[in-house]
């Protein structure tokens, strides 16, 4: 534990001095990152840097839940223009409406959901009509 600043010595002699001590000790030999550029060094400063530095660390991502299934419906509706089959568009969209439907029931956490189902029809002609091109 680093020890308590004795009464007299101002706070930056006391630092500079413990930096020295250490740096005789050889405390900050071969330290990680040693001569290399800081990371995100170009980018703004954001108050929670330390939060995406760690999910980012640990493959980690948040989402609120209204975001993520706008976000996963976008997917599977991009994903259901490129169908191979009527049957696999009309299975795509038909899922994708009950999670719609199952989230309008519910409150989520996040901003509004502002999601209508999908007209699966609609969507069924438009698919044949690129289809015939």
């Amino acid at each position: 534990m680093t020890e308590r600043k004795p009464p007299g010595l101002s706070f930056e002699s006391w630092i500079d001095k413990q930096i020295r001590e250490a740096t005789e000790r050889g405390e900050f030999d071969n330290l990680s990152g040693a001569g290399k550029p800081l990371r995100n060094e170009n980018q703004p400063y954001h108050e929670m840097w330390w939060v995406r530095e760690k999910m980012e660390r640990e493959n980690l991502t948040y989402m609120p839940p209204s975001m993520a299934i706008r976000s996963e419906v976008e997917e599977a509706v991009e994903t259901a223009r490129k169908a191979p089959s009527e049957r696999v568009l009309r299975q795509i969209l038909t899922e994708v409406n009950e999670k719609i439907d199952a989230a309008m029931r519910r409150p989520l956490e996040g901003p509004p959901l502002h999601l209508a189902p999908v007209d699966i029809e609609a969507a069924v002609r438009e698919w044949k009509q690129k289809r015939q091109r």
